[in-house]
């Protein structure tokens, strides 16, 4: 199975994931400023089903006991302490704390994934599981994505760049999606930022049965046979005699770099690599030799066209 299968995966079973999870992950919800809660004891009336904001201090108001700090508990410990403080003016309080909407735990996903943006935690999450909130990644991503987190929360995995006021950690997609090495699936925190790399990629259009843009992520490099390989081969009516790789050339240029693909497949020119953003251009035998206006007509087609992930 692919990466980009693994993710997706992921994400489905997600959205199916069995709701008795759901309370634990709830009590072990760490408070933050900005959350809203409802706070309810049947002991007494003074408690309101009004939902309460944490202020910026982390603090809220309550009956009996006043200003109070539940910022930086969990939902269970904040229970326990009111239910004990409580437990000073009532006999026998019961305590209910329900986190109605979250604003403390924001994490941000950028780059190759479907949905970037930012995201609250709710509780603890992994890095794969906060992949399938964004998404999961688009067949453009690359081989690795990086976790920047806060100085003062230290991560406690390989492949950390310190610097003063954050550390940057790089992990392996391959690496994290199949499980080969335990650190890579580490628990994302508050206010993280993940930026999941764009993968290079090559494009094979013209005569070929399947057209489009292939990703050179797993790949040490790919050749004209490879990525005609990727496109699945020729079509009948394929002059591959005057095949043209479109190449990049400074910041907008392009020059045209002739291939005799005939020669190569029958063995009696040497294979030809490609490079990131190259563009292998196999026109139709009918047709004459492709200039410049046409192969510029066609690399304005690519933006639009699918990308395929890892084989």
């Amino acid at each position: 199975m692919t990466t980009i299968a693994l993710i997706s995966s992921l994400a489905f079973a997600l959205q199916f994931s069995s709701p008795a999870a759901v309370p634990a992950r709830e009590n072990s919800y760490v408070l933050g400023p900005n959350d809203r809660i409802v706070l309810r004891c049947p002991n007494s009336d003074d408690f309101s089903s009004t939902p309460i904001r944490i202020d910026e201090d982390g603090h809220v108001t309550l009956p009996f006991v006043g200003r109070v700090v539940l910022a930086g508990l969990t939902v269970s410990d904040a229970e326990k302490q009111l239910t004990a403080q409580l437990s000073k003016f009532m006999r026998h309080p019961e305590v209910e704390l329900n986190v109605v909407d979250s604003h403390s735990q924001p994490v941000s996903v950028f780059g190759a994934v479907k949905n970037p943006g930012v995201y609250q935690l709710e509780g603890e999450r992994t890095l794969t599981e906060v992949l399938a909130m964004a998404g999961g990644l688009r067949p453009d991503a690359g081989d690795t994505l990086k976790v920047t987190r806060r100085a003062d929360s230290t991560a406690h995995f390989p492949d950390v760049q310190t610097g003063s006021d954050f550390t940057v950690s790089e992990v392996s997609i391959d690496e994290l999606v199949r499980g080969s090495e335990a650190f890579a699936d580490m628990e994302v925190r508050p206010h993280d930022v993940i930026s999941v790399s764009q993968a290079e990629v090559i494009y094979v259009v013209g005569q070929v049965r399947k057209p489009g843009g292939f990703s050179m992520s797993g790949r040490s490099g790919v050749s004209v046979l490879q990525a005609l390989s990727l496109a699945e081969g020729l079509n009948s009516t394929a002059a591959p005699k005057r095949a043209t790789i479109l190449r990049k050339q400074g910041k907008s240029g392009r020059v045209e770099v002739p291939v005799d693909l005939a020669r190569i497949l029958a063995g009696r020119a040497p294979d030809v690599p490609l490079q990131p953003e190259d563009v292998l251009f196999i026109p139709n035998n009918a047709a004459k030799a492709a200039g410049m206006k046409t192969l510029d007509t066609l690399l304005q087609l690519t933006t639009g066209m699918a990308i395929y992930g890892r084989f």
